[in-house]
């Protein structure tokens, strides 16, 4: 049986129906400042990517005229953790502020995910990948369904279903996507060609050649390879690598994926800069 705990009621319902669009508060909630430093990332935000040039856009914006839509924040851990703004979080930092505006609100981690997806989605802000890897944790994390994370997001099950396709492309393609370099279009033609070796190469002729959607579709079948030795469907990670990453990113404010890659076991922790490097060294190793 799925999980619901509350997913599904939307962001009106969760923080406000103004909270995220004009930046208003409902009466128990005014809007506050708090030091930036006590502001940390959600470390399950499925934007992974923000443009320099567009940072550095509405840094100058911010020194000029500030924050005017505030962030939505939850306390978590002595800290606050954003829900939604993580992008004027990021250039509030760049443009030397000391204090920002918030909305502070109670959200259980069930609906963290799903809140940072909608906003992101309804904003255009996620590349094709970000997407696809924000539907399939929501589906892992929520014992959801394709059927019913297309409810919660106004998606069809068969947009979601095609999202989640893009995740079985080599990782290389994934990286290309992920970049820009090839459209969500291009990488459904390319997932019609077998083995990943052929993927690879469709990619890099689509890239290098700036080909159409259209034409990649018709080359597609001159790439199809019989490959015995393709390599075996990717097997879902343990549970218990699932909870011990889980721990790790609610202990350190930040992602954390573990993982096997060809038969060795990896943990990748994420940061942004040496700033952030340094406190998640320092919450490693203790004061």
């Amino acid at each position: 049986m799925a999980k619901k705990s509350g997913l599904g009621r939307g962001l009106g319902a969760l923080l406000g129906e103004t909270a995220l669009e004009v930046g208003e508060a409902s009466n128990d909630a005014p809007p506050r400042t708090l030091p930036v430093d006590e502001v940390v990332p959600n470390p399950d935000q499925p934007r992974k990517t923000f443009d320099d040039d567009e940072l550095d856009e509405l840094a100058d914006s911010i020194r000029k005229n500030g924050i005017l839509q505030p962030l939505v924040v939850r306390e978590r851990g002595g800290s606050y953790q954003i829900i939604a703004g993580e992008r004027r979080y990021q250039a509030a930092k760049r443009a030397g502020l000391e204090q920002v505006p918030v909305v502070v609100r109670e959200v259980s981690d069930e609906e963290v995910l799903q809140l940072a997806l909608i906003e992101n989605l309804q904003r255009s802000d996620l590349n094709p990948l970000e997407a696809a890897r924000g539907y399939r944790d929501l589906m892992e994390q929520n014992g959801l369904t394709q059927e019913e994370v297309g409810k919660i997001l106004s998606k069809s099950r068969s947009a979601v279903a095609n999202s989640l396709r893009l995740l079985d492309l080599p990782d290389e393609v994934q990286d290309m996507v992920a970049r820009g370099e090839l459209s969500a279009g291009h990488a459904r033609a390319i997932l019609s060609v077998s083995g990943d070796s052929a993927r690879i190469a469709l990619a890099h002729k689509v890239k290098d050649e700036g080909l159409s959607v259209r034409q990649t579709e018709i080359l597609g079948p001159l790439f199809s390879v019989k490959d015995d030795g393709e390599r075996p469907r990717r097997q879902p990670a343990p549970q218990s690598y699932k909870r011990a990453a889980r721990t790790l990113r609610n202990k350190l404010s930040t992602k954390v994926s573990v993982r096997s890659v060809r038969g060795r076991n990896k943990i990748e922790i994420e940061f942004g800069d040496e700033q952030e490097l340094a406190a998640l060294v320092q919450r490693i190793v203790g004061e």
